[in-house]
């Protein structure tokens, strides 16, 4: 197997548009052969035995395609599975890309089809490569014939082998497809016999078994125990319970006394235990590694000084928490102290992470590595750097080809250069600006999400400000699909609007006010669910949550509202059996409100779940194909990776579509993708939904790589990478030089740390339309629960102390 990191693209050249997926070869016991079509209407394919010759060297409705720097061969051979002709593509020489045997893309040729619809698709091969998959385009009637799906990799067969799968819902938009098995690897593949035939539409919609209230928005509950620590990280462990870590949880009172907390929650139970914890994890990192166990890095080695000089302070420190013991074990340091790092898992189970703020506050410019293979982080030498600053918590997400994707979120800190968004190559070690995101320098506290279904590589940026000039939160959400040559980002539809509470209670939200720290999870029927957030930097929450679907692109407004706000320092989080949990806030005044939500999305409210009645095998490899049972039909399932967020950031967290061979009704196999970008090794919860969009509770699977054997063998399939992202119209930055760190200055955190102590805000910019008088900014201080504040120093910068008494906003005070 060759290695499943990205190939080489050649410049210069003319390719379509297509994309990477790959997905599910057979493993041995589980042949298609003997299945029986799952539908049984009209085969829409026409010359599907390639019995009608054309008008050249193809048969009737058959074309050649492919893209890439390869040689290769189409030949029309009389090795036939039935009648006299059969296609054989052969690929002699490859450096990169495929070639494939593709219905013609033409009215009369490619079968047409109707949106939501599904389709059953087989076909009869022999091949002598395990490099081949099931390649899809569709045609959008607006924008014509594009890449839409991978749908599975084939076994190598000396004999002539049948192979089925089912397609996705048909997207909006589309009338006709076509495929045809590509070749992307030494070696050739004969196909013959295809037949395309469409499934049964679905039942009825069932009866609501709620309120129509809660049929239609969901319902909210506020648990009865509430969260006994101050997380500010929350993870789902793959047994299902929750790692809740506060480290001094931002109460300094507590990091002088060494008082460092985490505790795990049992959604069954409804308990929690406490964890002792060896460090102040409060604003660390953390990713879930392969094995299941928990990452943890950096964290905070000091608080603020009173009169502001030094800044927040990094920790080396790191940690993997067990979900097995619930205890946290040592590694090895990082090479420096990363406050608010970034934390993404590679396809070879790697971690990468960058920025954050040093042991002295300055920005940390070392990209780190932790090694799967050898359980540390690499020394400095051994990691790849551009010197780059790239700010607190970036969200850095992995591409399908092994890239990395910083979307523009971030966490405090604005005004970087460049365009808010690149693809950062680490192989070559460069940075390429992507244009297009709105208003970069007000996306801070925005929340990015990689869209269901991961192979479409499409992400989702929602919200934000500027916790320095302090606007109103805008309602700003770009899409990126990263499957186009030169991608960029466009407009979105506008976040929707809800309550916003400003201290004087509840009124609607108005003309462009949006959020900053919006939650986004991603949904088993293939939605997000945002909720949460606030209008203003750790003030002002909103109570408005919505559903984003992003195969129309489009907001569903108007769903319940989590009734505890939920802005800076709060998490929400997908639980096993579809609910959402939500925990956390810590405006502010330094306040923590401890009231745990769960959200119970209609579709839990719709009936009957179906349910997953059997897993074969729970441990996964790429490429496989997986047999399930459920108790009845499902139309689609996929593997979701469980949540690991902090401050609206998960970069890791992503749904991957399950092509599907169906049985029967009862019986499924499930085709795994073979690229490990697509879906990284670790454990994940696997959904069944129904044709109404109702989920199974999940199933835990671990994904992880094939043998050492198996890939000597060739006996799996290497990874069908698509040439996306490959024609990008701006050149790669010039790095930097070699250098210790970043200026980064101590009110990165957007607090004035004249008053109060350290876990106290009081914002540098007051949001308007408060006046620079003591009066206006007392008012809004007091509305918002601060307090009389200790003045630190001599200094009053804000003129919240007239009259000298050292503390803000006394009854002297008000009357200036």
């Amino acid at each position: 197997m060759k290695p499943p990191g990205r190939t080489r693209r050649p410049t210069g050249r003319t390719r379509r548009t297509t994309a990477l997926l790959t997905v599910a070869a057979m493993t041995a016991g589980l042949l298609l052969a003997a299945q029986q079509p799952a539908a049984a209407g009209p085969n829409l394919v026409r010359n599907p035995g390639f019995e009608t010759p054309g008008s050249g060297d193809m048969p009737f409705c058959w074309a050649k395609s492919g893209w890439g720097d390869n040689d290769f061969t189409f030949t029309t051979t009389a090795d036939a599975h039935t009648g006299s002709a059969a296609m054989k593509v052969e690929l002699t020489r490859r450096l990169d890309g495929d070639r494939k045997a593709l219905i013609t893309e033409s009215a009369d040729c490619a079968p047409h089809v109707v949106p939501e619809r599904q389709y059953d698709l087989s076909f009869w091969y022999k091949s002598t490569t395990p490099d081949t998959a099931l390649t899809l385009f569709r045609h959008d009637t607006t924008a014509g014939w594009q890449y839409w799906t991978d749908l599975r990799t084939l076994p190598m067969e000396g004999d002539w082998t049948r192979s089925e799968v089912r397609t996705p819902a048909i997207p909006p938009n589309t009338d006709q497809i076509t495929w045809g098995v590509s070749v992307f690897g030494t070696g050739s593949v004969t196909t013959d016999d295809y037949a395309m035939e469409e499934v049964a539409p679905p039942t009825p919609d069932p009866v609501c078994t709620a309120t129509a209230e809660e049929c239609a928005k969901g319902r909210w509950d506020v648990m009865p125990t509430k969260n006994p620590v101050r997380s500010m990280h929350s993870v789902v462990l793959h047994n299902g319970k929750v790692l809740l870590i506060a480290g001094s949880g931002n109460d300094p009172a507590m990091f002088e006394a060494g008082t460092f907390t985490s505790a795990v929650y049992d959604p069954v139970a409804g308990t929690y235990k406490n964890i002792p914890t060896p460090v102040d994890m409060f604003c660390a990192g953390h990713v879930q590694l392969s094995d299941g166990r928990v990452l943890v890095m950096s964290g905070n080695k000091g608080y603020p000084s009173a009169d502001g000089t030094i800044g927040y302070q990094g920790l080396k420190d790191s940690y993997v928490f067990d979900p097995v013991t619930e205890t946290y074990t040592r590694t090895n340091d990082m090479n420096g102290g990363h406050w608010y790092p970034s934390a993404t898992i590679l396809g070879n189970g790697d971690v990468i992470s960058f920025g954050g703020l040093k042991e002295d506050s300055t920005g940390n410019v070392t990209a780190e590595k932790f090694s799967a293979a050898e359980n540390k982080w690499l020394p400095l030498h051994q990691v790849n750097q551009t010197w780059s600053f790239w700010g607190l918590y970036p969200s850095m997400i992995l591409m399908q080809d092994g890239r990395l994707f910083y979307s523009g979120s971030h966490v405090f800190g604005n005004g970087t250069p460049g365009t808010g968004a690149s693809i950062y190559d680490y192989d070559a070690n460069t940075i390429t600006d992507v244009p297009g995101l709105r208003n970069k320098d007000q996306r801070d506290e925005s929340a990015s999400v990689l869209l269901p279904p991961a192979q479409d590589q499409r992400v989702l940026t929602i919200g934000g400000g500027n916790n320095e000039t302090n606007p109103v939160a805008n309602r700003l959400t770009d899409i990126i699909d990263l499957k186009e040559p030169n991608p960029q980002y466009t407009a979105g539809p506008p976040l929707p609007q809800g309550l916003v509470d400003q201290g004087q209670g509840k009124r609607p939200q108005t003309g462009d006010e949006g959020k900053m720290f919006v939650s986004a999870v991603l949904l088993p029927d293939g939605k997000v669910l945002e909720t949460g957030g606030g209008m203003h930097d750790r003030a002002d929450p909103v109570y408005e949550a919505s559903f984003f679907d992003p195969v129309t692109n489009t907001y569903e407004e108007g769903l319940a509202a989590d009734p505890i706000p939920r802005t800076y320092h709060s998490s929400a989080f997908l639980l096993p059996d579809g609910r959402v949990m939500a925990v956390g806030d810590n405006p502010g005044n330094g306040t923590y409100n401890h009231n745990v939500s769960i959200y119970t999305p209609p579709y839990l409210l719709k009936g009957p779940r179906p349910r997953i009645t059997s897993v074969i095998d729970g441990a996964w490899q790429y490429g496989d194909t997986q047999r399930i049972t459920v108790d009845r039909p499902i139309a689609k399932a996929e593997l979701i990776r469980p949540a690991a967020v902090t401050h609206s950031s998960d970069p890791n967290q992503r749904f991957v579509d399950l092509p599907m061979s169906v049985v029967d009704d009862r019986t499924i196999d499930l085709n795994v993708t073979s690229n490990p970008n697509l879906a990284p090794p670790g454990w994940y919860m696997l959904f069944g939904v129904d044709a109404n969009g109702i989920p199974s509770v999940a199933e835990w699977v671990h994904l992880g790589a094939p043998s050492a054997a198996a890939r000597a063998a060739k006996d799996a399939p290497s990874a069908h990478v698509h040439d996306f992202a490959g024609d990008l119209a701006k050149s790669p930055k010039k790095n930097g030089k070699k250098r210790a760190s970043a200026p980064v200055g101590p009110k990165v955190a957007g607090c004035d740390r004249h008053y109060g102590s350290a876990n106290v805000c009081v914002p540098l910019a007051f949001p308007a339309p408060v006046q620079a008088t003591t009066r206006s900014r007392c008012d809004w201080l007091t509305a918002h629960g601060y307090g009389r504040l200790k003045v630190n120093g001599k200094d009053d910068p804000l003129r919240l102390d007239p009259d000298r008494d050292g503390r803000t906003c006394g009854k002297g005070d008000l009357r200036r």
